[in-house]
C-alpha cells in the first residue's frame, strides 16, 4: 500500500510498514545515526536520528518510527538540530581529546557529526574515569574510554557472529559496554574475528598494531624483511588508497613493497592452492572410509576458535590443514631461506590479511623455536596503507612489476577463498578430479555463488552426490548444526566463514565500507576466476612442482610435517 505524506513541505509516495528513516534515505535525505545498522531491527537508542513530526510534542526517533499516512516531518528544523548538537555535545562531554593521533582520526563518525553540527567548543564537562586499555589481546585492543554505548558491537558480536563476547554490563547511568563477565577481549569466547572493529563508530575498538615491529625490521640490516599478501589485499586496499573499489593492484603493490625495502613479495594464493590439495585428499579419505563426516573446513581462523573454544565436540570434524598464511610462513622459513642459503631466523617474515584473527594465528606457538615461527607480524589491510602512506609511496608514478615472485604461478582457485563459498568451490574443483580422474565439466558453481548466509549444493562426482554446504556469519550455522545432529541432511563438507560474505568483509578491511564496495570486491575476484587460464589446485604446476620436490604427494610425511597442524604447546 502507497500513500503520500510530507517531507520538508515536499510530498512524497510512501509504503506502508517503512521506517521514516527508511523513507528518508529512499528520498536522498540524510539523517544522522549512531546505533542504527542497515539490516538490524532498530533501536532507537542514540537518538541522534530524531525527526519532527507535526502534531507531536516530542522529536521521533526516524529509525524506528513507523511512516504514516497523516504525517508533516521535518527533519533539519531549529529545534531537531539543536537536539543533535546537544546529544553530541553530552557524548563528547567525557570523551577523550586525541583526535590528533586517534586511530580513527579522519573516519571517525562522533568526529563527523561534531563537524556537521558545528560544534566549536565544550559547553559540557563530566569527570572522565581512569580506565586501562585493553591490550592482552593477541588481535583486538579495546579503548572504553572512547566507548559511546551505540550497542554495535554487542549486535554485531551476538546476532550475526553469534558469540555474545561483549554485553552491557552495570544498570542505569552506570551502565556501559564491556565483555562478558567483565573480563577483557582475551576471554575465552571471543574468536577475534574484528567485526566488531568494522562496525564501531569511534574507535573503542581497534586491532593490536604491528606497524611499529615491520617498520623497526625494514630498517634492521641484520634481518631479510620479505612480505605475503593475501589474495584479496590487491582487490581492497585501493580504497584506503582513493584507488576504485575492486580494482586489482597487485603489480603496482609488489613495486610499491619492493621500494620500501621487502626483498620478496609472495602471494598467499599459492598457499591457498596447497590447503586445497591437502583438503581434498583428506576429505576424499574420510569419505572413502566413511570417518567422521562432515568435514569442516579450517581456513578461517575465528571458526578454529570457535570450534576449539566453544564448540570441541566438532574437533574431529575440523580439517587439520594449516592456512595459506601459515603454509606461506612455512615454505619461506624453510624451502625459500635454504634456496637463498639464509639461515630461516635470519628472514623476517610478514603478512598481510583481511583479517585481524590472522594475528592470533601466527601468535599461536607453532614452533618448538620462536625465532623460526612462520609468520613474525600480521598486517591487516589497514596497516598497510598506514605503512604505505609512512614510506610516501605515491601510487600514480609507479611502474607496476610484471614479474612474479616466488612461487610464482597463482590460479584462481586460491584467489576463490576471499569470498564465502570460494574455499568449498576450489575443493570441489580439485575433489572431483582426485576421485574420477577427470575435470569437472562446470568450474563455476552457482549453488555456492551469491551473498546468503547459507548455501547448499549437491555435486554429481563419479556415482556419489557429494554434498557440500557453505554458512557465513557463524550465526547461520546453529540450523545447520541441528538437521546435522538429527541425520536429516546428508553433507560430506562444510565451509565457515566468521565474517559475513567471507574475508572480503574481514574485520581488518577498510571501516565504512558499504554494500555497492562489497559487491566490487566480490566481483572482482569471480572475475578474475573467469578469465584465469588455471583455474584449479591440481593444474598449477609449481604446485606441482613443489610437491615433486619437497611434499611428494598429499597427506604424505613431509606434506603433513609442512601443511598440517601439529598439537598446540602451552
Amino acid at each position: 500500500m502507497f500513500f503520500t505524506v510530507e517531507i520538508n513541505n515536499q510530498k512524497v509516495t510512501a509504503k506502508k510498514g517503512e521506517t521514516i528513516l527508511s523513507l528518508l534515505n529512499r528520498n536522498g535525505i540524510f539523517v544522522p545515526t549512531l546505533c542504527h545498522m542497515p539490516g538490524f531491527s532498530p533501536t532507537g537508542s542514540c537518538r541522534m536520528c530524531v525527526v519532527e513530526v507535526e502534531g507531536r510534542s516530542s522529536l521521533v526517533p526516524s529509525c524506528s518510527q513507523l511512516v504514516e499516512e497523516w504525517m508533516s516531518i521535518k527533519t533539519h528544523s531549529p529545534r531537531v538540530i539543536k537536539a543533535r548538537k546537544t546529544l553530541v555535545e553530552l557524548l563528547l562531554a567525557n570523551h577523550p581529546d586525541d583526535c590528533l593521533y586517534c586511530d580513527r582520526t579522519g573516519n571517525c563518525e562522533l568526529q563527523k557529526l561534531a563537524i556537521e553540527l558545528n560544534v566549536t567548543e565544550r559547553r559540557y564537562r563530566s569527570r572522565r574515569p581512569s580506565v586501562m586499555i585493553d591490550r592482552n589481546c593477541s588481535s583486538l585492543e579495546r579503548d572504553s574510554a572512547k566507548c559511546i554505548s551505540c550497542g554495535r558491537c554487542i549486535r554485531i558480536c551476538d546476532e550475526i557472529i553469534g558469540v555474545k563476547s561483549i554485553e552491557f554490563i552495570g544498570r542505569g547511568h552506570t551502565s556501559s559496554i564491556g565483555t562478558a563477565q567483565n573480563k577483557g577481549l582475551n576471554l575465552k569466547s571471543c574468536i577475534k574475528c574484528g567485526q566488531c572493529i568494522s562496525v564501531c563508530p569511534t574507535g573503542a575498538i581497534r586491532e593490536k598494531p604491528a606497524l611499529q615491529t615491520v617498520i623497526d625490521a625494514l630498517g634492521n640490516d641484520k634481518v631479510i624483511p620479505v612480505i605475503q599478501l593475501s589474495s584479496l589485499i590487491p582487490f581492497s586496499i585501493g580504497e584506503e588508497l582513493g584507488i576504485k573499489s575492486g580494482k586489482d593492484i597487485l603489480n603496482l603493490l609488489r613495486t610499491a613493497l619492493r621500494k620500501i625495502g621487502f626483498r620478496n613479495v609472495f602471494d598467499s594464493s599459492f598457499g591457498a592452492d596447497l590447503v586445497v590439495m591437502e583438503e581434498a585428499a583428506e576429505l576424499m579419505r574420510r569419505i572413502q572410509n566413511n570417518e567422521k563426516l562432515p568435514v569442516f573446513s579450517s581456513y578461517c581462523p575465528s571458526w578454529n576458535l570457535q570450534v576449539e573454544q566453544n564448540i570441541p565436540r566438532l574437533s574431529g570434524h575440523l580439517s587439520d590443514v594449516l592456512s595459506p598464511q601459515q603454509i606461506i610462513g612455512n615454505l619461506i622459513k624453510f624451502h625459500y631461506a635454504s634456496r637463498a642459503g639464509v639461515p630461516a631466523g635470519q628472514i623476517f617474515s610478514v603478512s598481510v590479511m583481511p583479517c585481524t584473527s590472522r594475528k592470533t594465528e601466527a601468535d599461536r606457538n607453532l614452533s618448538d623455536d620462536p625465532a623460526i615461527k612462520p609468520v613474525d607480524a600480521v598486517l591487516t589491510t589497514r596497516e598497510l596503507a598506514k605503512l604505505l602512506c609512512i614510506f610516501g609511496i605515491d601510487f600514480s608514478k609507479l611502474e607496476p612489476e610484471v614479474t612474479e615472485g616466488a612461487f610464482g604461478t597463482y590460479g584462481s582457485s586460491g584467489k576463490l577463498f576471499g569470498v564465502a563459498g570460494g574455499v568449498a568451490e576450489s575443493v570441489t574443483r580439485t575433489l572431483h578430479y582426485m576421485m574420477t580422474g577427470q575435470e569437472l565439466k562446470n568450474y563455476r558453481i552457482s549453488e555456492l555463488r551469491g551473498n546468503k548466509g547459507r548455501k547448499e549444493g549437491k555435486i554429481k562426482i563419479g556415482k556419489m552426490t557429494f554434498g557440500v554446504a557453505v554458512v557465513n556469519g557463524m550465526s547461520n550455522l546453529r540450523e545447520l548444526l541441528a538437521e546435522l545432529d538429527a541425520g536429516k541432511n546428508d553433507i560430506h563438507f562444510v565451509e565457515v566463514m566468521a565474517c559475513p560474505m567471507g574475508c572480503v568483509n574481514g574485520g581488518g578491511q577498510s571501516i565504512g565500507t558499504d554494500e555497492k564496495s562489497l559487491r566490487a570486491r566480490i566481483k572482482s575476484v569471480y572475475d578474475a576466476d573467469e578469465e584465469e587460464m588455471i583455474r584449479a589446485a591440481h593444474k598449477n604446476p609449481i604446485v606441482n612442482q613443489i610437491y615433486d620436490e619437497l611434499l611428494k604427494a598429499p597427506l604424505s610425511p613431509a606434506a603433513m610435517n609442512f601443511l598440517h597442524k601439529k598439537p598446540l604447546k602451552d
